[in-house]
C-alpha cells in the first residue's frame, strides 16, 4: 500500500499515490511527480471513523492513540495500514491516522488539525524534522542513537536507531507493513547508510508473512554484531536478534552521570546486562567494577564490550569482575562485601497494568537491599524503564526504603528521557531514574 491523499471534502475518494520511489504506473510520469495518480478502476470509499465525545476531546488533544472502543461509527472495514480519517460529530475533519484492524489501538494518529495532503513531500518533511530535532546532540565519538522515537517524534508505532553504518529499523504495529518499502526508501534518501535492519515487535512476528525479524531489508548482509562508538567507548550492538534494537541506548546520560560519580569508588552494576554501565564507570576511575547479571549470554556480552576498549588507562587500572546470580538473592546476603556506588537497572517489572503494584514492591525490596549493601558515603542509582510504573509511584517506592532504612542520605538528582527519546504523551514515558547519596 504506497502513501496516500488526503483531501478534506466529505465523501470524496482516497486515491492512491502510484508515483512512489520513482516508480509510477501512469504513462511518462516523473518519478518525482507526485501528481501523477491513474483513476481506480473501482472508487472506493475513504475509511471514516466517528468518535465518542470523549474520544474526540483527547485526539484534539493531541493523544497519538485511538482505542477500538472509542470508535462509535465506521463506514466499512479497513485494512491494516489504510489511512483512517476521523470525524466529529458535526461531520467536521478532525484528524487521519494508520489504521490497525488486529490491535486494540486502532488508530495510531498521524495528524490533527485541517486536512492535509499525506503525499511523499510530507513524508520526507516528517523524517526531516525528526532527524533535525538530533541535529548538534552527537559528536563522532557517540555514533549509536535513536533517529525516530515512535508517536513521539510523529511516527506512531515505529522506531529507528542508529548503530554507526547500520540502521535498525523496528516495527510495533502491521499498520506499518504495507508502507515498508516506502519508508525504506525514504529513509535510504535521508540518512546514509551501509544496510537497514528490519526488527519486529512479538507481536508482530507472528502476523508478518512476507518480512521477518532480523532481516536486511536494504544494502549488504551483517554479521549478528555490529560496532558502533558511545561517549567514544566501543560497544556492540546484536542487531539481528538482540532486546530491542540491539542495545540499550536509552540510559546514554544516566552512563554519563555514572561516570561522573566513580572515582575512587568500588561499583556494582546489578542487572548489567551488557556492562555499558561497567565501562563508564571503569573510564570514570573506579577503582572496581562488579557486573552481577544473572544470564550468561549477557556476561558475555559485557566481557566482550570489555575486551574492545583495552586501550585507555582506566580500563587497565579498573578491576572487573563477572557474577551470575539473581540480583534479589545476591543482595540479600548481608555478609557479603559493601560497595561505594551501586546501579540498579532491573529489565521492565510490569509489562501489564495488572503487574503495576507487585512491580513497586519489587522496586522498594530492590533499593532496601541496594541501601543495604552500600557504604556510608556510597550512591545508589536505581533505574525503571517500566512504563506501567510512573515517576512518581517509581521514586516514592526508593524515598520510602530511603527513609526506612534509618540512614542519613541526600537526593542527588531525578532524570527522565534522553534527548534523543523524547515523550510526548503519559504512556510513552517509561524511563526514570533517582540517584540517593548515604
Amino acid at each position: 500500500m504506497p502513501f496516500l491523499r488526503v483531501l478534506g471534502k466529505v465523501g470524496e475518494p482516497v486515491r492512491p499515490v502510484d508515483a512512489v520511489a520513482g516508480v509510477s504506473s501512469a504513462p511518462n510520469a516523473k518519478p518525482d511527480d507526485m501528481t501523477q495518480t491513474d483513476p481506480p478502476a473501482a472508487s472506493t470509499p475513504r475509511l471514516r471513523l466517528r468518535l465518542t465525545p470523549p474520544a474526540e476531546a483527547i485526539v484534539r488533544r493531541g493523544h497519538p492513540w485511538l482505542y477500538s472502543e472509542s470508535i462509535r461509527e465506521q463506514n466499512r472495514a479497513g485494512e491494516a495500514g489504510e489511512l483512517a480519517v476521523l470525524y466529529d460529530r458535526k461531520d467536521r475533519f478532525l484528524a487521519v491516522g494508520l489504521f490497525d484492524p488486529g490491535s486494540p489501538i486502532r488508530v495510531r494518529i498521524l495528524h490533527v488539525g485541517k486536512p492535509q495532503t499525506l503525499d511523499r513531500a510530507w513524508w520526507r518533511d516528517r523524517l526531516r524534522q525528526a532527524l533535525g530535532r538530533r541535529e548538534g546532540l552527537f559528536d563522532d565519538r557517540t555514533t549509536g542513537y535513536r533517529c525516530i522515537n515512535g508517536e513521539s517524534d510523529g511516527w506512531p508505532g515505529l522506531s529507528l536507531d542508529r548503530y554507526a553504518a547500520t540502521l535498525v529499523l523496528k516495527l510495533y504495529t502491521a499498520a506499518w507493513l504495507p508502507r515498508l518499502d516506502e519508508i525504506v526508501g525514504l529513509i535510504n534518501e535521508e540518512l546514509p547508510n551501509e544496510r537497514i535492519v528490519l526488527r519486529l515487535s512479538r507481536n508482530l512476528q507472528a502476523q508478518a508473512t512476507e518480512v521477518q525479524d532480523g532481516e536486511v531489508t536494504s544494502g549488504a548482509p551483517v554479521e549478528e554484531r555490529v560496532l558502533f562508538l558511545e561517549s567514544g567507548i566501543q560497544f556492540e550492538a546484536e542487531v539481528l536478534r538482540g532486546q530491542k534494537t540491539g542495545f540499550f541506548l536509552d540510559q546514554r546520560e544516566n552512563r554519563r552521570r555514572v561516570e561522573a560519580l566513580a572515582r575512587g569508588r568500588r561499583v556494582l552494576n546489578a542487572f548489567s546486562f551488557s556492562g555499558a554501565f561497567s565501562l563508564y564507570a571503569a573510564r570514570g576511575g573506579a577503582t572496581s567494577v562488579t557486573d552481577l547479571d544473572i544470564s550468561r549470554h549477557a556476561l558475555d556480552s559485557s566481557r566482550r564490550n570489555a575486551a574492545l576498549n583495552p586501550d585507555d588507562p582506566a580500563f587497565r587500572r579498573c578491576r572487573r569482575d563477572w557474577v551470575q546470580g539473581d540480583v534479589f538473592e545476591w543482595l540479600r546476603d548481608a555478609r557479603a562485601e559493601p560497595f561505594d556506588l551501586t546501579v540498579l537497572d532491573p529489565p521492565s517489572l510490569a509489562k501489564r497494568e495488572a503487574e503495576r503494584a507487585e512491580a513497586i514492591r519489587a522496586y522498594g525490596l530492590l533499593a532496601r537491599q541496594g541501601i543495604g549493601r552500600l557504604r556510608p558515603g556510597g550512591v545508589l542509582v536505581a533505574a525503571s524503564c517500566s512504563a506501567h510504573v510512573s515517576a512518581p509511584e517509581f521514586f516514592g517506592a526508593v524515598r520510602e526504603s530511603a527513609r526506612r532504612s534509618g540512614r542519613s542520605h541526600r537526593e542527588l538528582q531525578t532524570t527522565g528521557h534522553a534527548p534523543d527519546h523524547p515523550a510526548t504523551f503519559p504512556e510513552a514515558e517509561y524511563l526514570k531514574c533517582i540517584y540517593l547519596q548515604f
